[in-house]
């Protein structure tokens, strides 16, 4: 990983925000998949977002209560900042909206969101802690990452949600006490990749802790391996193996 920036298959160039907007959607539809796979999926739960590329104050989601592997790119809807439904046939979820729109308002540099109820994400959100250095993939996430140390019920005030983006700050992931995990990145790949990670490193805690005393990685390490795998060029190539199997066996998530 120490490599990662030489080895790394160019981005994307695109030549049209109408190209750049197609290829936002597949990715966001194949994240879905990709989550109905792991079992982050709760019935009507969880929501990915991408920014519009030409309209930066609207965004991508999935449809209210649409199962996540059933998910295709022209099944998204583009929600402007008011939360109206701007293309699509079916209701936006107003959790979605009360999150997310906050969280791209405040920080220009994201692209894309993720928030389920992972099962492990929201257990460990139980304990209203941070995650400790305890493997090389969680130092991906060594102070950078939040916790919102608050439960008010679900999220359907923007007011709430502005609260989330204050806590998150510029860090890449957020653990909302008693609710769950929420990570961003500067592209669809990189925020899914971080969510999967984030997810993982909460299990292996939980494991370790369950087994033990886990022996936590010092500072300067860990430091030192967030920079090798926890860096923005990381998390988006990590993903692009998931999305070249899950499209190989779900095509029409394409359409």
């Amino acid at each position: 990983m120490a490599e990662l920036n030489l080895v790394a298959p160019p981005r994307p160039d695109f030549q049209s925000a109408a190209q750049e907007r197609l290829h936002r959607k597949q990715r966001l539809a194949a994240a879905f998949r990709l989550f109905a796979r792991y079992g982050f999926d709760e019935g009507v739960a969880g929501h990915i977002t991408a920014r519009d590329p030409e309209r930066p104050d609207h965004f991508w989601v999935n449809p209210f209560g649409m199962y996540f592997g059933h998910i295709r790119a022209s099944d998204l809807l583009l929600v402007n900042h008011d939360g109206d439904v701007v293309e699509g046939k079916h209701p936006v979820n107003a959790a979605a909206f009360a999150i997310h729109s906050q969280v791209h308002a405040a920080r220009p540099d994201v692209v894309a969101a993720a928030h389920s109820h992972s099962m492990y994400g929201k257990s460990w959100s139980a304990l209203g802690r941070l995650l400790d250095p305890l493997t090389q993939d969680s130092c991906a996430f060594f102070e950078d990452h939040a916790l919102f140390d608050d439960y008010t019920g679900v999220v359907l005030d923007t007011s709430e949600g502005r609260r989330i983006a204050r806590t998150l700050g510029d860090k890449k992931a957020i653990i909302l006490r008693n609710h769950g995990l929420l990570t961003v990145g500067r592209s669809v790949d990189e925020a899914a990749y971080w969510f999967i990670a984030l997810e993982r490193s909460c299990h292996a805690q939980l494991l370790a802790e369950a087994a033990g005393k886990p022996v936590k990685i010092d500072p300067e390490n860990a430091r030192l391996t967030r920079s090798q795998v926890g860096s923005e060029v990381a998390g988006w190539f990590s993903f692009q193996p998931l999305y070249e199997k899950v499209v190989r066996e779900e095509p029409d998530l394409l359409d």
